[in-house]
């Protein structure tokens, strides 16, 4: 998957979390209550050490969320310092005492998690005082350490805590702003994670479509205190949740993940993509058996669901430069309520590679898609695509492999020329149930270019349902070389 970074502790338990409780010997740390989830005793045999291990171990940086609600100043400055510091501080040496000898890179701490519900249920402006006394002690005068402080930002669309923590921050003591957004049908009434409606699918793709609305606005709040977009939003909650697993228990909140996890992922990570120059990190929620996990256990059994499929589709764009895109897809449509079926965003990575990943959250139609690349050249188009039969599809311990990716060939590539350059299009459809095709288009301009004349290269998909279809354009430079 490429995990660029992995958040801990997080959600409401994090502010009630004590680090020191987690480091020495496990047989000897304290155990508490989790009052939040589920009422069960948590040992702490999990804590610092092994975290940030385990990020190193996958190559991921780690994102501290420190105790704000319950905890003081000084703990989370002397959580920085054991983490962190070289040595000759005391909690320097007490990490060095518990095994651990150089510090780790720790760049990343979240100061409180959701300050204004279970973080302490603060206002805003409450908060963004809370906010600048921690981070006055966490670093020096000029932050010369690069720490990136990130503040518990707004729920979903409570656009006036943005606006308050932006207006009274001091952006210097600033790195990020956080947001937190649900694709929940009814806070009341989740619905089911597999045996869900066609009715149910919209809404929550509905609701995850949201988001594009929620960064847009946040984004252009940030954009009147902070125009040249230093401050990063940071999305580090975001995912599916409904009602738990049916002989499980509730608070643990484990569910199943299904094709449309995965679209809702695809088309999440799209809004994302094509908002990089302010959003600079975003966090699922959560990793494993929570949520929309990535991976589901069973005691000695591990399975990949749908949604890690689509993460690890989607790295290539990571580190990538953004292509912009100009959308036209057709409408998916349940009742008198519409939907754009298509999502898309595109990158071009340091090797020159083009990659495109197109979701298609219409659970009947097949979608035909035709991409114009205007001013560059390419020969060779290659894909893999995310199919199943139906979007209540997902991977049990019994068929874990039911819902993975393929190799998509249905893409053919055309190139003319007009005005003296070289113009390059492919085109490839996805479908999405077994039934009519019919046919949709979908066209991408990368520039600003006028358009070609018609040269369009067209190919109607199969059917079955299908998101994440990740397409490589090799351009020609790259392949004269003999490779």
């Amino acid at each position: 998957m490429k995990i660029p970074n992995l958040r801990w502790p997080g959600g409401c338990f994090a502010d009630t979390y004590h680090w020191k409780d987690g480091i020495g010997p496990k047989d000897k740390r304290p155990s508490m209550v989790n009052v939040w989830w589920g009422g069960v005793t948590e040992d702490n045999s999990f804590g610092t050490h092994d975290f940030l291990n385990l990020c190193e171990s996958l190559g991921a940086e780690p994102y501290l969320s420190a105790n704000v609600g319950s905890g003081t100043v000084q703990e989370v400055v002397e959580w920085t310092r054991y983490t962190t510091h070289p040595g000759g501080d005391p909690m320097a040496e007490l990490r060095k005492q518990n095994g651990r000898e150089k510090p780790w890179k720790v760049k990343y701490w979240g100061l409180g998690n959701e300050a204004w519900g279970c973080g302490g249920n603060m206002t805003a402006e409450y908060y963004a005082n809370v906010y600048r006394q921690y981070a006055t002690f966490m670093s020096d005068w000029s932050n010369s350490g690069g720490m990136f402080r990130i503040a518990s930002g707004a729920n979903s669309s409570d656009y006036n805590w943005t606006e308050v923590l932006m207006r009274d921050i001091p952006h210097n003591m600033l790195e990020g702003v956080a947001l937190h957004h649900y694709s929940v049908i009814d806070w009341n009434a989740k619905g089911p994670a597999t045996a869900f409606t066609e009715e149910q699918y919209f809404t929550t793709m509905k609701r995850a479509l949201q988001m594009e609305e929620l960064v847009t606005r946040h984004s252009t709040i940030m954009d009147k205190y902070d125009p040249k977009k230093k401050v990063a939003l940071v999305v580090d909650e975001w995912g599916g949740w409904y009602d738990v697993e049916p002989g499980t228990n509730g608070a643990f909140l484990f569910q199943q993940n299904t094709m449309r996890d995965a679209v809702l992922a695809g088309t999440t990570l799209n809004i994302f993509n094509n908002h990089a120059d302010r959003v600079r990190m975003a966090n699922i929620a959560q990793i494993v058996n929570v949520l929309q996990a990535v991976i589901l256990t069973d005691g000695p059994k591990m399975l990949l669901t749908p949604t890690y499929h689509v993460m690890e589709m989607y790295s290539v764009h990571q580190d990538a430069t953004l292509l912009p895109i100009t959308l036209q897809t057709a409408d998916y449509q349940v009742g008198k309520e519409k939907l754009p079926a298509v999502s898309a965003s595109a990158s071009k990575d340091k090797s020159g590679l083009i990659h495109v990943s197109l979701t298609n959250i219409d659970a009947n139609k097949t979608q035909e898609v035709t991409i114009n690349l205007r001013g560059t050249s390419a020969n060779t188009v290659s894909g893999r695509v995310l199919a199943s039969s139906k979007v209540q599809d997902y991977n049990s311990f019994d068929q874990p492999e039911k819902v993975k990716p393929a190799a998509f060939t249905g893409a053919t590539l055309e190139k003319r020329c007009f005005n003296g350059e070289n113009a390059c299009c492919f085109g490839g459809g996805v479908g999405f149930k077994i039934g009519e095709k019919v046919p949709r288009q979908v066209c991408e301009g990368l520039n600003n270019l006028p358009p070609p004349p018609p040269h369009r290269a067209r190919k109607r998909s199969q059917p079955g349902t299908a998101t994440g279809l990740e397409l490589s354009i090799f351009p020609k430079r790259r392949w004269v070389k003999g490779r």
